[in-house]
């Protein structure tokens, strides 16, 4: 069988058996100072202005992120080191990514890690100079596999990354330039409609067919608005903005069979900074893809939440789900699952919120179909 990635990192550094049981003996000895590591840890990082910054939701979060660094260190000592715990060290990694962490602070971190790690080490075997050995030996091949993870996955994720601005750039130049071509003769197929129906008389079937025209004119306008609107970066006229005004007027513009249940909950009183008309934009987009995800009978469920600085707002259909491999892609311009869509209506979303400081994120449910999380911070 092919070596993994990880197997691979451990053999790199040397991973052993006495590794794994040295860091599980140390677990019982660190796990009651593991609060300890996480004060100074966020102490270290809330002292140095640029390490500080890069705490997404600012010092609010940070009772939240103690408990979430402790839950990784006690994993990182209690193992199993397997595939699930490689994964799960790539998505930190990923997420990196997302909040446009640098590099170099990974390393800061990770040393803070080490020498909170080895202090422990060296006072609990300070009388057995052979375990105390095997101890720190373990304690630095397992942060060297966490940060070889990190930064094979952030370097992955960031090449995609530009790949896809890259491919963004070429999109916008040839968008811009369709847009402008293509708006000169459908405005003179509308003024040529405009006139023939001042002279169609009382014919029924011209009349039905010029009706198809102006339909589909609207359409093709549609269409050129969207693409225009995804290169274009419209200045964000920014206000306080209640989330449950917005939410109701956008699933009140989808036209939806009866069998359709739209159903929103928990969002009186959620409020963020923004651009009134762009974020229902952002929700006419998402419950709009979820009623035709879940037609022609079914439900659409929207729910709202706010906690340690971020209003969450989660849109779920009880339709087939997305694909794994269009699920990847699934905010990429020109992707789409609808049988006569063109795959814009997503990306415009993700633009929007990331414009706004927030994050749009799809996973499949549990019991089927798909769920859409946007957060934004308050």
């Amino acid at each position: 069988m092919e070596e993994t990635l990880f197997e691979e990192l451990k053999r790199y550094v040397g991973w052993s058996e006495a590794d794994e049981e040295a860091l599980r003996s140390l677990h019982g000895v660190a796990s009651p100072r593991f609060p300890d590591i996480a004060e100074v840890f966020y102490a270290t990082i809330l002292s140095h202005e640029g390490a500080k910054q890069s705490l997404t939701g600012g010092e609010s979060q940070v009772g939240h992120l103690k408990i979430t660094l402790q839950q990784w260190l006690d994993r990182l000592l209690r193992g199993p080191w397997d595939e699930v715990y490689y994964e799960a060290r790539c998505r930190i990694g990923r997420y990196h990514v997302r909040i446009n962490l640098p590099q170099h602070y990974m390393f800061g971190a990770m040393n803070v890690v080490r020498r909170e790690l080895n202090g422990i080490v060296d006072d609990a075997y300070a009388a057995d100079r052979g375990r105390l050995a095997l101890a720190r030996r373990a304690v630095g091949r397992i942060l060297d596999l966490e940060l070889a993870i990190m930064l094979h996955t952030f370097r992955e994720d960031l090449l995609a990354q530009q790949a896809r601005v890259e491919r963004l750039s070429t999109f916008g130049q040839l968008v811009g330039s369709i847009g402008h071509d293509l708006r000169n003769p459908l405005g003179v197929i509308e003024t040529s409609v405009f006139i023939l129906r001042g002279r169609m008389g009382e014919d029924e079937r011209v009349k039905k067919h010029l009706d198809r025209i102006g339909e589909q004119l609207g359409v093709a306008n549609g269409i050129i608005t969207n693409l225009l609107d995804m290169i274009r970066n419209k200045p964000l006229v920014k206000e306080r903005v209640k989330l449950d005004a917005v939410l109701a007027g956008a699933a009140d513009s989808i036209e939806r069979p009866p069998a359709i249940a739209v159903v929103v909950e928990d969002v009186a009183g959620l409020e963020v900074d923004g651009d009134p008309v762009q974020l229902r934009q952002v929700f006419v987009n998402l419950v709009g893809n979820a009623v035709d995800a879940a037609g022609p009978a079914g439900e659409v469920r929207v729910r709202g939440g706010s906690a340690d600085g971020v209003v969450t707002v989660v849109v779920e259909d009880t339709g087939p789900g997305v694909d794994p491999a269009t699920a990847r892609r699934l905010f990429e311009p020109l992707i789409t699952t609808k049988d006569k869509g063109i795959g814009l209506g997503l990306a415009l979303v993700k633009r929007i919120v990331e414009r706004h400081g927030g994050t749009v994120a799809y996973e499949a449910r549990e019991s089927g179909g798909a769920r859409f999380t946007v957060r934004f911070p308050t």
